[in-house]
């Protein structure tokens, strides 16, 4: 199908216009008008451009892309290598960040909650459906201990926990995949039992044991591979394209 066709379809299914971003969403850089062939992952670092021109990918459709807020505009060094691979190759640079966090069916945080078995999801602010923060609940409570390892297990990466209490059951839970870990004293004033994110601060472990939340920081990477996994999912069998996700894999 046309490059512009498939942006435009993005577009309204994510509905970029409705959030405000640290960066810009849709095509970032433009390169072959025709897209047959989609390469999905969570950055767009050198090593999935590299593969992306293994599998001979007309676009790179990504939840990290380039030019963030503040960042230094120059082409230079890194940012240069990587934009250089795609225009030699006429690769479509296709980025959501925010817009893919909130998606209630193929979001980062609706797909984190899927897969921990986590019911009634919603956002936690009633009526702002671009809340990058969500909540629900297990239909059995379990204990915090055991969240932690099945998390690790769900998604392959050893998770952090802190806890003000030792093994206490887990039945409501909020959370926000990647840095959201600021949004623990707002988790912690809706009364759940835990917050999940993928990263944690210093101050993180001071807010968890003295606002009494069991906190979970599962990784930025990690709690982020299943929404843009989920968009291509979807790509296929709407549009019928041709999509494979690759996991550059990152500990963090």
């Amino acid at each position: 199908m046309q490059t512009q066709e498939l942006v435009s379809f993005l577009n309204d299914l994510l509905s970029p216009h409705l959030i405000k971003d640290y960066c810009p969403n849709g095509l970032q850089i433009q390169g072959n008008e025709q897209t047959d062939k989609i390469v999905t992952g969570v950055s767009a670092t050198e090593a999935l451009i590299d593969k992306a021109i293994e599998l001979g990918a007309d676009t790179i459709l990504v939840h990290h892309g380039y030019f963030w807020k503040s960042e230094n505009p120059v082409l230079t060094g890194m940012k240069y290598k990587r934009i250089k691979k795609l225009m030699d190759n006429n690769i479509n640079l296709i980025a959501y960040h925010l817009p893919l966090d909130v998606h209630a069916e193929l979001g980062n945080n609706a797909q984190l909650g899927k897969l921990l078995g986590i019911s009634n999801i919603r956002t936690a602010e009633p009526g702002n459906e671009q809340s990058v923060l969500v909540r629900g609940e297990f239909d059995t409570a379990i204990s915090s201990n055991d969240l932690t390892d099945k998390i690790t297990q769900v998604l392959n990466r050893k998770c952090l926990h802190v806890s003000s209490e030792l093994a206490r059951p887990i039945r409501s839970i909020a959370w926000c995949t990647g840095g959201g870990q600021g949004f623990i004293e707002q988790a912690a004033t809706l009364g759940v039992d835990a917050f999940i994110s993928g990263e944690a601060s210093e101050q993180t472990t001071h807010v968890a044991r003295e606002m009494g939340i069991d906190f979970y920081a599962a990784g930025h990477h990690a709690t982020e591979r299943y929404g843009v996994k989920a968009l291509g999912e979807y790509l296929t069998e709407k549009l019928e394209l041709k999509v494979d996700f690759v996991d550059i894999d990152n500990p963090v």
